[in-house]
């Protein structure tokens, strides 16, 4: 495993010196660009095309507090005590300590993507589903994840580009990820302001949602 240079975020680090030897000169300009600008700037399916195949970046870390655990639990009506009763975690659980609903960190991947990537010209994204994902480990509370994103493949259909997103969330000073999958994103990106019929159809087609179009707007209804 490769430890990551805090402030280049996507540097391994090896010892107290920086290896930059296992990068690709594709590598490197993304590097460039996160050092630079923080994201990768996509404006056009041709630069998504580029990025195929190729680590994109790593996110800041975020910090998963009590009361960001008990937000979340209050939304999905998860209130089980590993999550939200540290007094009786610190006797009952074996982990000593309340723990992250693993949900909750897979909820935060988009959050944790869009410091990566900006992607421009773009009329909508959706979040098409997930492939080979698992828990690997708990995240207690008070610790700090971080994404790792790879572009795995992308696909045109007819306008929406069909992004799958090899990930791997890490917990700070943890050996083990807290979460890795495939996720699979769909966006639309557009030249103009409108959105023909076309298109929405190739939407639909991939994602089963209907649209009703009037001349000043396009709204999801399913």
């Amino acid at each position: 495993s490769r430890n990551y240079c805090e402030n280049c975020r996507d540097t391994p680090v090896t010892g107290d010196k920086k290896d930059r030897s296992y990068l690709t000169a594709d590598d490197k300009i993304i590097n460039h660009k996160q050092k630079n600008n923080g994201k990768v700037v996509i404006n056009s399916y041709e630069d998504f095309e580029k990025l195929v195949g190729q680590q994109i970046g790593i996110s800041d870390y975020v910090e998963l507090t009590q009361e960001r655990i008990n937000l979340f639990a209050d939304a999905t009506l998860d209130h089980q005590w590993i999550h939200v009763d540290p007094e009786r975690a610190k006797v009952e659980s074996p982990f000593h300590s309340t723990i992250a609903h693993g949900y909750l960190t897979l909820s935060l991947l988009p959050h944790l993507w869009n410091q990566i990537i900006e992607v421009n010209n773009l009329k909508m994204m959706i979040n098409y589903g997930m492939d080979k994902m698992k828990f690997g480990q708990p995240v207690l509370t008070g610790q700090s994840i971080r994404l790792i994103a790879k572009l795995q493949t992308l696909t045109n259909l007819r306008g929406v580009a069909k992004a799958e997103i090899k990930f791997a969330i890490e917990i700070k000073d943890q050996p083990k990820k807290a979460l890795e999958g495939v996720a699979i994103f769909l966006y639309y990106l557009i030249k103009n302001r409108n959105m023909n019929k076309l298109n929405l159809a190739a939407i639909a087609l991939c994602t089963g949602i209907t649209f009703a179009c009037s001349p000043k707007a396009s709204m999801v209804k399913g």
